[in-house]
């Protein structure tokens, strides 16, 4: 049975809306500008720390938090998983191949070939950018598809399937074919000025932590995503 969930405006938090709650897990949709969780020293609000405050309701003794299952980027919106225990966000990491994630795009340019694949090994630098590298010792294999749903004379609309999840993925495959995302403000063109980052996390599907029932769920892309492309 397929179990899709619809937004409900009662849990609505900071840059945040809670789309499903059960004791295991929680899924939400965050809003651009937002960190998912926290590096060390950064004192920033996140989606973790938000979270672990709704389920301690205010009590100081309360032990309940939200455990990170994956991330996006500050400026990436969407579909996020969080767990209400540590065995539940083992258990989801440790079967991650099993969750399908969609997001959309819009890009720079026209892209020659309407669909494929980027794969190859990415790296960090002591910078923090992620670049491709042939050395397989010094990254992680990374593969993202895509396919082009619509073209603009300035602008390409992706439907994008993650096949791995390393860190600035979409962002680094996308930038180095030369199209990179509207909006990048780290991979992106210094002349772009669009207003937000065109890149969002639409939908996920993945079986239950508990029963393994299958969970599906979409937000809907903004509309100053699908601004950019729409009547030209």
């Amino acid at each position: 049975m397929n179990h899709q969930r619809k937004a409900s405006s009662r849990h609505r938090l900071n840059r945040l809306q809670i789309l499903h709650e059960d004791r295991d897990l929680l899924v939400v949709c965050k809003e651009p500008g937002l960190l998912t969780t926290s590096y060390k020293g950064d004192k920033n609000p996140t989606a973790e720390h938000l979270l672990t405050g709704y389920l301690r309701k205010g009590s100081s003794s309360s032990r309940l938090r939200a455990y990170t299952v994956h991330r996006l980027d500050r400026e990436t919106s969407g579909l996020l998983i969080f767990a209400k225990s540590k065995a539940v966000e083992l258990h989801l990491k440790e079967n991650w191949k099993a969750v399908e994630k969609h997001y959309t795009a819009v890009v720079h340019g026209r892209l020659d070939e309407k669909s494929g694949k980027f794969a190859g090994y990415l790296a960090e630098n002591d910078d923090q950018v992620v670049f491709s590298t042939a050395d397989a010792a010094k990254g992680k294999w990374s593969e993202t598809l895509f396919q082009v749903i619509k073209e603009t004379p300035r602008f390409s609309l992706l439907d994008i399937t993650l096949l791995t999840g390393r860190k600035n993925q979409i962002r680094v495959h996308l930038a180095e074919a030369g199209h990179p995302v509207v909006g990048d403000p780290k991979y992106g063109t210094k002349r772009d000025r669009a207003p937000r980052m065109a890149l969002h996390a639409r939908t996920l599907a993945f079986p239950h932590p508990h029963d393994g029932r299958r969970m599906e769920f979409e937000s809907p892309v903004p509309a100053e995503i699908l601004h950019l492309v729409d009547g030209s």
